[in-house]
This record gives structure tokens, C-alpha cells and sequence, in this order.
């Protein structure tokens, strides 16, 4: 999320509604038309390889999926090789990752665009759906309340910059030891201060959901850190956003989950499936701003 301007951040939201609209109408443009991207995992996905999968295809482009342990990666393959010959066969690559350095590196070497689709560090295409789901819930970004409650993890140190980007009043309720990453925190503020929004950490989560316009967890045990994930569990019950916690927020208050979830722990199942949560257009837009991701970078101009 860093990479992107409030400007580009706005174009390409702008972008994922008229695409939405296109594709609801069944009018979309073959912008990928004879491309072919990659997409490079090492950690399993649902939603993020389903949807740029589907977008491409939607696009008129054609997705190649590759398993990191199916590539000669495994047997010692540097980096920078694998960069420069798949960026010769490919159009794009869209990369999930355990090491936010495997980006750069692919970035340096591979002569197409470099999608980042989660590492260690950030998660900025789920921002980008994210934003869009709140655009469409409540019609603004500037001045909103949002509050994330549990393990200051990738999406979260995307959602800081994300929303400082965006002019919004960024909140982050975290147990002590597992706050975001510090760097990310200091560019978010920096941005909020350029943007007429504000970052604030708060420890107790009842007092940090007052008031707020959105709430929004993820699990407490990231993939390739699940050592230690009962004691983790214990440290985080009080940030459970359950009934009590969304009470003390807005009437109107937007509950938000990247997912999958564990129900009864960093959510409960009434929240989850209450009246107040946006989850399922959230990850319906997973989609909608995958579209908007790959026809910005990679597609033909109209």
C-alpha cells in the first residue's frame, strides 16, 4: 500500500466500481487479451487465488498457477534466476509469499509488473477490496472510525497506510508485544498528518470500539506461526469482537473480517453472521478489486 499515492489509491478504487458496474452489466473489456500471468504461492489461498484467477479470466487474460514447491526453487534455484525467466514467459506475476525480501527481489529482476498478494509484511490487494467494500458501505473514507482489534499482522500494517492514506481515523487495539510493525506505523502517520487523519494506539479494546464507524479483525495465529498458538489464544481473548465489544460502538458500525475465520475466537459466530457484519460483500469484492489490480497494471488502456 505504500507504493500508491491517495491520488493512485483513488484511481484504482475508482477503477474496481466502474469494473464491478461492467461485469454486473456483462460489458467488461478483454483488457488482458493475450496476456498470461503467473501467480506464485507458497502459502495457501483461497479467496486471493480464486479471485485473480477469475479476473484474469474475466479479463481475457489467462492465469497460470505455480506452486513454489513445484519449481526448480526447491532444488536451490536462486531467486534472481527464477525472476528474470518467468518475467520472460509471463505478462505479470501475482505473488504470495512467507518474505516480504522475495518480493523485492523479484521486483529487481523480473522485467514485468510484481504483484504483491500477501508476505509477511503487508497484504495491499486485500486493502484494496477492503476500501471498496467501506466506500460502498458508507459512502466515505475521510473522518471515518476504524478500529482493528487483535494481532498487529500484515493486514493490518496495510490497512494503517491504507486508511492514513485515505484521510481516516485509524485505531489499533492490540495486547501488549504484538502491535504493528513499528515502520509502518511511523508512514502511517506521516500519511494521516499529509491526509487529515489520525493514528492512535489504544490497549483496551472496549475503550478503542467507541464510537467506531468499522471493526475489524483477523485471526490471532498467522499461517507459519502457529508455535505457541494456545498461549497466543489465551493473551487474546479480550479482543474478541463479540456482541459486548460492538455495542460499544456506532448503531450503524460496520464489522469487518478478511477471513477464514475461527469462530469463537478472534469473532464470534453471532457477530459474523449478524446484521452489523459486511463479510460477505467483503470477500464477494476480493474479486472486484483483483479486476481492478490487474487492469491497472497490467491491462491495455482503453
Amino acid at each position: 500500500m505504500g507504493d500508491l499515492t491517495h491520488e493512485e489509491t483513488q484511481s484504482l478504487l475508482e477503477l474496481a466500481v466502474k469494473l464491478k458496474s461492467d461485469a454486473k452489466q456483462g460489458t467488461l473489456k478483454p483488457s488482458l487479451s493475450g496476456k498470461v500471468i503467473g501467480l506464485l504461492f507458497e502459502k495457501p489461498s483461497t479467496r486471493t487465488r480464486v479471485s485473480f484467477e477469475t479476473a484474469a479470466y474475466q479479463l481475457g487474460g489467462q492465469a497460470m498457477y505455480l506452486r513454489a514447491d513445484e519449481l526448480q526453487l526447491t532444488r536451490g534455484e536462486p531467486l534472481k534466476d527464477t525472476a528474470r525467466v518467468l518475467g520472460a514467459y509471463l505478462s505479470g506475476l501475482v505473488i504470495r509469499t512467507y518474505a516480504h525480501q522475495t518480493l523485492v527481489e523479484f521486483a529487481e529482476y523480473a522485467p514485468v509488473p510484481i504483484i504483491n498478494a500477501l508476505c509477511d509484511l503487508e497484504h495491499p490487494t486485500q486493502i484494496i477490496s477492503d476500501l471498496l467494500t467501506v466506500l460502498e458501505a458508507k459512502g466515505k473514507f475521510s473522518g471515518l472510525k476504524f478500529v482493528w482489534v487483535g494481532d498487529g499482522n500484515n493486514v493490518c500494517n496495510s490497512w494503517l497506510i491504507g486508511g492514513a492514506n485515505m484521510g481516516m481515523n485509524m485505531v489499533v487495539s492490540t495486547p501488549k508485544g504484538c502491535e504493528p510493525d513499528e515502520s509502518m506505523l511511523e508512514r502511517a502517520r506521516k500519511l494521516a498528518k499529509e491526509s487529515g487523519g489520525a493514528v492512535e494506539f489504544q490497549g483496551n479494546p472496549q475503550k478503542a470500539a467507541e464510537s467506531a464507524d468499522v471493526l475489524y479483525t483477523d485471526v490471532w495465529v498467522s499461517m507459519g506461526q502457529e508455535k505457541g498458538a494456545k498461549r497466543k489464544e489465551l493473551k487474546f481473548k479480550p479482543y474478541q469482537i463479540n456482541e459486548k465489544l460492538v455495542q460499544k460502538a456506532k448503531p450503524d458500525v460496520s464489522v469487518m473480517h478478511c477471513l477464514p475465520a475461527h469462530r469463537g475466537l478472534e469473532i464470534t459466530d453471532g457477530v459474523l453472521e449478524g446484521p452489523k457484519s459486511i463479510v460477505w460483500h467483503q470477500a464477494e469484492n476480493k474479486l472486484h478489486g483483483a479486476r481492478a489490480v490487474l487492469a491497472a497494471f497490467l491491462g491495455v488502456p482503453d
